[in-house]
């Protein structure tokens, strides 16, 4: 094990010793995992979560070897499994499902990603080969679902063959009609539409390749896996790949067992957190969002440089933090000085998928997908680094409970009574990079890209290159007030800059905007001179004055003062 977290960290064995704070030492959740992994193959009956508490070799050893002990004499019989036949949705596959429906809130879109690259010479009758492949491979690219909640993987797939949109005589318009047609498309996932890839030709040779895929076949590590394959088939078209021997349904029965028995420990530990766990953080909106129909999603985006990000993990690291913890607290500061209640629950999605099960787990596309809900409180002024150290300890609790999933304690938030649900994301992707250099080499470079997901209003996205940190935040633009997502934006941005150079024992500088500032303070101006008595008294006063004198008018006639003080009093 002391070798293994070495390696991760690319450091001598000997300077991981057993007491040492392995963040310190540079380890982040992501790394952490893959140990997790490699530690169950060789035969430890454990899960991540459960390292997620102490990052010391030491406790870790002392959870292992307990752990090898149970698992020695175990032999468990492969379970069988039709990979025909129709199977189960996951929770966050249901919720998917469900929020795709018209007439859900936010809802009447799929969780869909749209990416383009930009390149040329893109070759159409070799890309269709490669998606062809890509289709034979990948069996949830075949996946249909079902009425009554259930999926299924079939023989073949409707994809209807390459589109080839020549657009070289045209102009800009014409490639941005293409992106309208594409990037907001809600597939009809009954009949088994669950992705498409299209090719457009550009003036003077570029070529641009359109993907979309939607995230009830996929999770963020699929995406990345479906780009690196169809590269690598399309680059290397008459070398076949080696065929996968484990699918989705076989995953979710080999691990129904152990998700039962987490599932009933850990239902206990949430519901009995329902009464004390926030809302979504009251952020300004122009409009209610139960009066959004159709969602649209707009991208704001920018890198943080490598030296910067290097900084800032270095900081982390000499605070005790994980890197991603760093990004989510400066995402709540953000969130917080705009929200009007400074508790708030952050929706986290979590790899979770376990390799354990079959070495080709690792290569599989589905969705893997859970979600894990973490209530953030600001309400006291505190350091940074404090701030992030409570963020990562509440983070730490939560996540040994994901056996019952964040979606399922939204619904019993629901059944409780009103409430708000967690529609802001962080969605974290350290470690690994989503395009792969042989992704660029056969495309060309990631251009545009955009993500929608039901039931959410702001998604932040980051993703590791070598050349930077990729923050991206995927909004529905018409549910906030004007000037507001800019604002937020832009003040996440400096706030990362300020802590590549700041003191994080101080507290973060202030993050709203003069000019907001000013309309908070104007329209929070209410002092003045308070009336006395109720406030009907005044109408009533009036009506005894004046009771012939017209109240209301309307289409038809009117009302009096007297009249309506009657009906009023009759009511009552």
């Amino acid at each position: 094990m002391r070798a293994d977290i070495a390696a991760q960290l690319d450091l001598d064995p000997s300077e991981v010793t057993d007491g040492a704070d392995l963040i310190s030492l540079g380890l982040d959740s992501l790394r952490a995992m893959r140990l997790a992994g490699r530690w169950r193959r060789a035969g430890a009956r454990i899960v991540f979560a459960e390292l997620a508490t102490e990052f010391t070799l030491a406790a870790w050893w002392s959870l292992v070897r307990s752990r090898l002990a149970e698992a020695a004499p175990r032999q468990e019989p492969e379970q069988a499994v039709d990979e025909t036949a129709p199977f189960p949705l996951t929770p966050v596959q249901l919720a998917y499902w469900i929020g795709r429906g018209d007439g859900q809130v936010i809802g009447g879109v799929g969780c869909h990603a749209y990416l383009e690259f930009d390149g040329s010479g893109v070759d159409p009758e070799r890309l269709e080969q490669a998606v062809r492949a890509l289709v034979a491979r990948h069996g949830m690219l075949r996946a249909v679902f079902h009425d009554d909640g259930t999926q299924q993987i079939m023989d073949t797939s409707p994809w209807p063959g390459l589109t080839v949109h020549d657009l070289s005589e045209l102009g800009d318009d014409a490639a941005e009609h293409i992106r309208e047609l594409l990037s907001h498309r809600r597939f009809d996932a009954s009949r088994g539409e669950v992705f498409d890839v299209r090719l457009s030709l550009l003036p003077d040779g570029r070529s641009r390749v359109h993907f979309e895929v939607d995230f009830l076949v996929a999770d963020v590590l699929g995406l990345q896996i479906l780009l690196k394959d169809l590269a690598r088939l399309y680059l290397e078209p008459g070398t076949p790949m080696p065929a996968l021997a484990c699918s989705f349904p076989r995953y979710l029965a080999a691990r129904g067992e152990e998700r039962a028995a987490r599932r009933a420990r850990d239902q206990e530990y949430w519901r009995g957190r329902l009464d004390e766990l926030p809302g979504a953080p009251q952020l300004p909106l122009a409009t209610e969002p139960a009066t959004i129909t159709r969602p649209r999603f707009v991208r704001r985006e920018r890198w943080l440089s490598t030296g910067a990000w290097q900084r800032i993990q270095e900081q982390a690291r000499v605070h005790g933090l994980t890197p991603a913890m760093v990004l989510a607290a400066a995402y709540c500061e953000v969130l917080a000085a705009w929200s009007g209640e400074p508790r708030f629950l952050l929706n986290l999605p979590l790899f979770d998928r376990d390799d354990t099960v079959h070495p080709d787990v690792a290569h599989l596309v589905a969705d893997f997908t859970n979600l894990i809900l973490v209530a953030a409180d600001l309400s006291e002024p505190q350091p940074f680094a404090e701030r992030a150290r409570t963020l990562q300890s509440r983070f730490r609790a939560d996540a040994r409970h994901t056996g019952y999933s964040g979606v399922e304690v939204l619904r019993d938030l629901a059944r409780n009574g009103e409430h708000t649900g967690a529609p802001v994301v962080f969605a974290c992707n350290l470690g690994t990079e989503l395009i792969v250099p042989e992704v660029r080499e056969a495309f060309g470079e990631p251009g545009w890209m955009i993500t929608q997901t039901p039931q959410v209003w702001l998604d932040h996205q980051i993703n590791e290159y070598d050349h930077g940190l990729h923050l991206a935040w995927d909004a529905v633009e018409e549910l906030f007030a004007p000037g507001v997502l800019d604002a937020m934006f832009g003040a996440y941005g400096g706030l990362l800059e300020w802590l590549a150079e700041g003191d994080w024992s101080a507290e973060v500088p202030g993050l709203l905007p003069a000019a907001q500032e000013m309309v908070r303070e104007q329209v929070n101006a209410t002092a003045g001179p308070v009336p006395d008595g109720v406030l009907h008294g005044g109408f009533f006063a009036r009506a005894e004055r004046e009771p012939g004198r017209v109240a209301l008018l309307y289409d038809g006639g009117s009302v009096s003062y007297g009249e309506l003080a009657d009906r009023a009093l009759g009511v009552a």
